[in-house]
């Protein structure tokens, strides 16, 4: 799992009834941009996370390095 500042983090819920949750990461804390991350949930609150399987990067406003032509 690789991210970087202003990626998003959804964790999926894991019971029946919850629903899934998004942050922002607003800090990455790992080498290379592993975990752990620090997040922003929609409500303000922060957390320090090292995300399971349950969890996707959502990337932000990326873009792609043009390919060469041989």
């Amino acid at each position: 799992m690789e991210a970087r500042a202003g990626d998003r983090l959804l964790t999926h819920g894991r019971t029946v009834g919850q629903h899934d949750r998004i942050a922002e990461i607003v800090e990455v804390l790992g080498a290379g941009g592993t975990p752990p991350y620090r997040v922003r949930f929609e409500d303000g609150h922060e957390h320090l996370i090292s995300p399971g399987p349950d969890s996707v990067i959502q990337h932000q406003g990326r873009k792609q390095a043009p390919k060469k032509n041989r």
